[in-house]
């Protein structure tokens, strides 16, 4: 039987490409704001793209943090992409606005630094550093994803995560700037790149996400 996710709709994200990528590996997927729906799925994926401050307003205008609060708080699964991963930190700063996250996780979400002469926003194709634990990178370890963003964790806080099962992080680099790529935390999984923009290596990671669930 297919796992039921709903893809949460709070008005950020590319919806229908994020549809078409869980459809692709074989998930029932649902595109909804409603909150009981959402809650009661065998997996929640929240999306993001545009700015934090924005993204949070569209969220907690469907209590979307609400219903990833009781989701994980009942140990079930969500995944976060793109700004849908920066919103679970505490802190996002842009332009010098600083706007409360989810809390999932401590960390302050600014600007990247890449120390070259790189470009911001980082856009393209990159690797990431796998740590050995990872479920989600389970047989695409050394494959390339596609990144747009000009935001990221630059240092990651152990202290203060709310599961007790200590996180795997995963990194990558731009420019000498090292961010923070994904995090697995227990039923809380979330990814910097756009695994439904990063062809077979992206289909593969959201299916190792799937069968977890």
């Amino acid at each position: 039987m297919s796992k039921k996710v709903v893809l949460l709709d709070y008005g950020s994200g590319n919806i229908r490409s994020g549809e078409r990528a869980l459809e692709r590996v074989g998930a029932d997927v649902t595109v909804t704001a409603d909150f009981d729906e959402a809650l009661n799925a065998d997996g929640l994926l929240v999306p993001g793209v545009g700015a934090f401050e924005a993204c949070m307003t569209g969220l907690r205008g469907v209590r979307g943090d609400v219903l990833v609060d009781r989701r994980l708080a009942a140990g079930r699964p969500v995944l976060g992409i793109c700004v849908g991963m920066q919103i679970l930190f505490a802190i996002g700063i842009e332009h010098g606005v600083e706007t409360e996250g989810c809390e999932q996780w401590p960390g302050v979400v600014e600007r990247l630094r890449p120390t070259g002469d790189e470009p911001v926003p980082h856009m393209g194709w990159n690797t990431v550093e796998v740590d050995g634990k990872t479920k989600l990178f389970d047989g695409i370890e050394k494959e390339r994803f596609y990144f747009v963003h000009s935001y990221g964790v630059r240092e990651w806080q152990l202290t203060g995560t709310r599961e007790s099962v200590t996180p795997t992080v995963t990194w990558t680099e731009y420019g000498g700037d090292r961010f923070v790529a994904a995090v697995e935390n227990g039923p809380l999984t979330a990814t910097q790149f756009h695994p439904e923009k990063s062809g077979d290596a992206g289909a593969e990671l959201l299916a190792n996400w799937i069968g977890s669930l």
